[in-house]
């Protein structure tokens, strides 16, 4: 996957991240894009279900492991030790509750000894303080585009927050950045 603009992706290696919002599903599935296979963990309760032909766009399919669990505590279970073994570089952990200081912490030091990434996706307003990085992702609506992706870091602890306007290219199976509907050029008011 080829990244431009100085965009953090791929996410920091051996660290949880956190992402929310409508688009936080295409977030993970670009992160899983760069990753090559995953774990996705998620409580059995819920209605919506992971469809991973659906994701094939971004990823594989058969490169999608799925595990639901009876509740967060085992959600976060099976997270922890998926992460701490290290045998897949990218664990996705579905969240319905805020983590506290104790779970976050314990999901950063099982991906730092296991040197694998952990996207938490979280309910609006539930990040966890241990979290890495927490992203907003959320649809752009253009008319001409369907597919195109406003993606804000909101924390960083290590380095500045920033929005971006990403569209996937499935062929390409690469991310383009692209500069906000006023900034393109041809636009009213942006140059050229």
């Amino acid at each position: 996957m080829t990244v431009t603009n100085d965009i953090p992706l791929p996410l920091r290696n051996a660290r949880v991240h956190e992402a929310y919002g409508p688009g936080a599903i295409s977030f993970a599935a670009v992160a899983a894009a760069r990753a090559g296979s995953l774990l996705w963990v998620r409580e059995s309760w819920r209605n919506e279900m992971i469809n991973p032909v659906g994701l094939s766009d971004f990823f594989d399919p058969s490169k999608l492991l799925l595990a639901q669990t009876k509740d967060q505590t085992e959600t976060l279970a099976v997270a922890e030790e998926a992460l701490k073994d290290g045998a897949v570089p990218l664990v996705v952990i579905e969240i319905s509750r805020p983590l506290d200081l104790r779970e976050g912490r314990r999901l950063q030091l099982a991906a730092k000894a296991g040197k694998s990434t952990g996207l938490c996706l979280i309910p609006d307003g539930m990040g966890s303080n241990a979290a890495e990085t927490r992203w907003h992702c959320m649809p752009v609506f253009d008319a001409g585009d369907s597919t195109l992706m406003r993606w804000e870091i909101i924390k960083n602890k290590s380095g500045t927050l920033r929005a971006w306007h990403v569209r996937w290219d499935a062929t390409a199976r690469r991310l383009h950045v692209v500069p906000p509907a006023g900034e393109r050029p041809g636009s009213a008011g942006a140059p050229g």
